[in-house]
């Protein structure tokens, strides 16, 4: 299949790609990294294409490379995006946040419904923080969305998704935390536990709700081939678990202590309002895999951290 893909040259990018092209699929990534940058990412494989753009710039999609890349793809991946929580929620920051999910998936929706032969599925990103955290609620996809700065950009986002053409079959995935041990939430905490300094953050009390890399790549790359995915699904494995049993297992994985406990006013201190996402917490399943016959090959969090640390 020709693919086109957006926000793919990141921490999930770095497994996606490598599977993608294990699979057979012809790659055009749009990306804003330099030339250099990609070339050293992506290497000189004859199955992929990239395209230098910032694809929150309406006007570059004007560009002829990348109408014909348009005009070819059977399949679009959408994942663009700043990282949501790495810095401060300054007003800027929220406002490339914003951009760089609604304008980029705008920019590309209304690239897609100019084309004739639209492609025949679109793999979008969203995330867990559609619903809002609460320390009791297990939220699926039937849930309502939260009123807060995240949840309203996701269910943004996800409107502007569903504006696809109307015979591209549309997959949304809210994503969870993603667990690898060369980026995300546990690449920053590895160095840490290593030391013998890790610990739960806040309170320890608050759900995480996460997947493995590899189970996500393998998530998407069933909703491109299965005809039967559409709509919305939560990409989180189907055991979540509560920071300190996070935090307890990661210790124990590395033989490690894990017993000094990272207070929240340190947290929100570095990362202001995007702490919230760590402190917090949201207990999320999906009642949708069974119906999809989808198998997690790291269904527990201590499934996930064997394979990521041995």
């Amino acid at each position: 299949m020709k693919l086109l893909l957006t926000g793919c040259t990141g921490f999930i990018g770095r497994e996606l790609i490598p599977l993608l092209l294990k699979e057979g699929h012809s790659l055009t990534i749009i990306s804003r990294q330099s030339t250099e940058k990609l070339k050293a990412l992506l290497g000189n494989n004859q199955s992929i294409h990239a395209i230098r753009m910032n694809p929150a710039d309406s006007s570059a999609w004007n560009q002829e490379e990348v109408q014909k890349a348009l005009k070819n793809c059977e399949g679009v991946i959408n994942l663009a995006g700043e990282p949501i929580a790495e810095k401060r929620w300054t007003e800027d920051h929220c406002k490339e946040i914003e951009s760089s999910r609604i304008a980029t998936t705008k920019n590309l929706i209304e690239s897609l419904q100019n084309q004739k032969k639209p492609p025949k599925v679109l793999i979008n990103a969203s995330a867990i923080g559609f619903y809002g955290s609460h320390p009791q609620t297990v939220f699926t996809e039937e849930s309502i969305s939260g009123n807060d700065f995240l949840a309203n950009l996701c269910e943004k986002w996800e409107s502007v998704a569903s504006n696809k053409p109307r015979s591209t079959r549309v997959v949304i995935v809210r994503i969870g935390i993603v667990l690898a041990k060369d980026g995300g939430a546990l690449g920053k905490m590895l160095p840490i536990f290593r030391a013998g300094l890790g610990g739960p953050i806040g309170d320890g009390k608050q759900w995480m709700s996460w997947i493995h890399r590899t189970d996500l790549c393998n998530l998407i790359n069933e909703s491109l081939k299965n005809a039967s995915w559409s709509g919305v699904v939560n990409g989180v494995a189907p055991n979540p678990v509560r920071m300190k049993d996070f935090s307890n297992s990661l210790g124990k994985e590395l033989g490690r202590p894990s017993l000094l406990a990272v207070p929240g006013p340190i947290l929100k201190l570095i990362l202001g309002d995007g702490a919230k996402v760590v402190l917090e917490g949201q207990n999320v399943k999906s009642q949708r895999f069974n119906k999809f016959k989808f198998k997690f090959s790291f269904p527990t969090i201590n499934d996930a951290f064997k394979a990521i640390l041995t």
